[in-house]
């Protein structure tokens, strides 16, 4: 037998057999294909950041070539501030801890941390991020949504046992970081840990809380002054500390669009540079202590995209302002939205973490939070905490996402998408800054104003289905068991933090607490980074977050306020109403009942009966179905028989002109109030025939779900 030797494999020999298609003639193809329809409203999508997605990329949809070939760990820090990308240095699994008590925090903690959690990442109650102590502050703001922290007694507690070392602290802050950071600094010095040894990100964010929350509780100068003091002290003591946070959250939590978020936390930040450097502090240690975060949306590519920009943008902010490379890399933390996630049929709300924790993976986060599915419904459990933490471990080590640099480069898809966002966003960005800087946009409501415009594009479309929410406002389990709620005491909570307190005050002296109080009341003026040390030492010796920052400023007059953004979830809109026909029938009231006249044969009804069932089960209605009805009468008597108070015709449009009038009239003569309701969109001129025969609303896929949904249950008694 004689040997066959293989020839080199010429990596062209294949393609080179087929002549390159054009786009012009790839798009006559496609035209073809679609017989006539539109190429524009069939193949191209218009998205909420106006951007407008082509079926089919190439690189002649690239016009900035610098971009794509820059390198990994390389200006612009598209493809990561980082060449070996994660695999030198994987995301951080940073799940948040949002327990009240402090003995709580510490076992759950422990509990997380030896299954996989990289950071120990606390989130601070209501109460706390005020800077209010639990003996002055109201029930309800205690234990609402995470830590009540007023002392170093908290924080042991919390932290004891724990490797200050081996893990990264992170804490948001809210308007001010300064006694959280003199907190930790007392736990890491009880502990006998070096501060330099510390990381993480202690961090503030005074415009995004303004922004939230449409007030502040001090002057923003104070606020500045407090970041400039607590910058100056980490940067040269604890190094590794983040301390200045930038977070898009305020503005998708209010149902604004990517171009919005990198836009307004680009203006933040940049804000954030010119007040600090105003008060000595260099560019580059503000580099090194400022962080972004973003949550992460339903819209894949676009989420992805959306943190490989803010990339881009960041290296040429600090570029401007004479950065050198290291100056110019973006530390970026990221959280799956809540903005998307839904009470109803809540374990579909694991798939959307999943795909949103990919996408911020595959843009290349520093750090992540993968919310638990059930968080909009109750605080969350073990069961629903090790769901979201191992989404990560999955994605790292089962997915092996650790392993590519930069996962989504030379997709000509995603470079284009990344390029026109970030264009769009220097746009918005400058337009902002033309105000006068963050702060002055935010007081004249231009980032609430856009915010909202993109909100209710978002909201008619969810009324419209256009956006379909699954198990929401499409496909909704009518069966499903609701989840179990926890029931929280808060005044129980209160009491018991107000006895730990009161315990601790006990053994504390009083005197040394007054001495160092009147020191840090004495720096009020001139905040420094030894300010940091005062209050190190003063709760040390005792003092409370309410204490020291009452030390430190003084009474605000008139409290800086703006509109505030209007935080909700996407899915509010159909969750009311369902709620309002859950309440209504658990009142002792009879559930609105929709009965499906289905004419003709299953094959000809079908279709329609399964659509007008998924529009009215989203409310929560009752609907009465049958295999169809050969005439108009034996329709009607078994509607009037099962007493509805709605009646859907579902038929074929073929059929609808002999149907619809007899139907329609025999219904109103045996019941004069009940809905009657055509499945379908007839042309204007039937409309007005069926109209005048009785029918009273046509439901299709353009109609407004919502209103209809609504307008049933004002018709039945459910809203008064």
């Amino acid at each position: 037998m004689n040997e066959v030797k293989a020839e080199p494999a010429d990596s062209n020999s294949l393609f080179g057999e087929f002549p390159e298609p054009s786009y012009e003639q790839w798009r006559a193809e496609a035209e073809k294909a679609l017989k006539g329809a539109s190429f524009e409203s069939k193949l191209i999508t218009q998205t909420y950041e106006g951007i407008a997605l082509q079926p089919i990329y190439s690189p002649v949809n690239l016009s900035d070539s610098n971009l794509i070939h820059s390198l990994p760990g390389s200006r612009p820090f598209i493809r990561g501030t980082r060449a070996g990308g994660y695999l030198t240095t994987p995301w951080l699994i940073a799940q948040v801890c949002d327990q009240a008590m402090a003995k709580e925090v510490n076992e759950v903690l422990k509990n997380e941390l030896s299954r996989g959690l990289k950071a120990i990442h606390l989130q601070l109650d209501t109460a706390t991020l005020a800077g209010e102590d639990p003996d002055c502050a109201e029930a309800d703001r205690i234990g609402d949504q995470g830590f009540s922290l007023t002392s170093l007694a908290d924080l042991t507690q919390a932290l004891a046992g724990l490797d200050l070392k081996q893990w990264p602290v992170l804490i948001q802050c809210g308007v001010s970081q300064l006694p959280v950071a003199a907190l930790l600094a007392g736990v890491a010095r009880a502990q006998g840990i070096e501060l330099q040894n510390l990381s993480g990100a202690i961090t503030m964010d005074p415009l995004g809380s303004l922004s939230q929350q449409g007030y502040l509780p001090a002057e923003l100068e104070t606020l500045y002054d407090e970041m400039a003091a607590v910058t100056l002290w980490a940067d040269r003591h604890a190094p590794q500390l983040k301390t200045i946070l930038a977070d898009a959250s305020p503005y998708h939590d209010a149902g604004g669009n990517a171009v919005q978020e990198l836009a307004f936390t680009l203006a933040t930040a940049v804000e954030y540079v010119n007040k600090l450097q105003e008060r000595g502090v260099a560019f580059s240690v503000i580099s090194r202590h400022l962080r972004f975060s973003f949550s992460l949306g339903a819209n894949m590519f676009m989420e992805l995209a959306k943190i490989r920009a803010v990339r881009v943008l960041w290296s040429q902010v600090a570029e401007a302002f004479g950065g050198n490379e290291t100056d110019c890399r973006a530390n970026i933390h990221g959280r799956t939205s809540r903005f998307t996630k839904t009470m109803y049929d809540p374990y579909v709300n694991m798939l959307r973490t999943t795909t949103e924790a990919f996408a911020g993976v595959a843009g290349g986060l520093d750090s992540l939070y993968v919310g638990p599915f059930d968080e909009v419904i109750r605080p969350s459990d073990e069961f629903s905490r090790r769901i979201a933490r191992n989404t990560q471990i999955m994605l790292q080590q089962e997915c092996s996402l650790l392993l590519p640099v930069d996962p989504a480069g030379g997709s000509w898809y995603v470079e284009a998408l990344t390029e026109e966002l970030a264009h769009k966003a220097w746009e918005l960005f400058r337009k902002t800054e033309a105000y006068g800087g963050m702060l002055q946009a935010v007081q004249a409501g231009f980032p609430q104003d856009q915010v909202a415009a993109t909100a209710q594009k978002r909201a008619a479309n969810l009324a419209k289905r256009r956006d379909a929410v699954v198990g929401t406002n499409v496909y909704a389990n009518l069966t499903e068991k609701p989840l179990e709620q926890t029931v929280i005491n808060q005044e129980e909570i209160r009491s018991a933090r107000i006895r730990e307190l009161c315990s601790f005050r006990s053994v504390t002296d009083i005197g040394q607490r007054m001495l160092c109080l009147e020191r840090l009341a004495e720096q009020r003026n001139n905040l420094t980074e030894k300010t940091l040390e005062s209050a190190v030492q003063a709760v040390t010796a005792g003092c409370t977050i309410g204490e020291i920052l009452a030390a430190l400023r003084q009474t605000v007059a008139a409290p800086l306020t703006v509109m505030p953004l209007r935080l909700h979830r996407l899915t509010e809109l159909y969750e009311t109403v369902r709620l309002t026909t859950e309440h209504y029938v658990k009142q002792g009231g009879e559930n609105l009942k929709i009965f499906l006249a289905n004419m003709g044969p299953i094959p000809q009804h079908k279709p329609r009966a399964d659509f007008s069932r998924g529009f009215f089960e989203v409310g929560g209605f009752t609907l009465i179905g049958n295999n169809g009805f050969d005439a108009p009468a034996a329709a009607v008597a078994a509607a009037v028989q099962a007493q509805a108070d709605a009646v859907v015709i579902c038929s074929t449009d073929a059929a609808y002109p002999e149907l619809v009038p007899p139907l329609a009239r025999l219904l109103k003569q045996a019941r004069p109030d009940v809905w009657v309701i055509l499945a379908g969109l007839p042309p204007e001129d039937l409309q007005l025939e069926y109209q005048a025969a009785g029918v009273d609303e046509f439901i299709h896929v353009r109609a407004n779900c919502h209103a209809s949904l609504v307008r049933l249950q004002k018709r039945k008694g459910m809203i008064r």
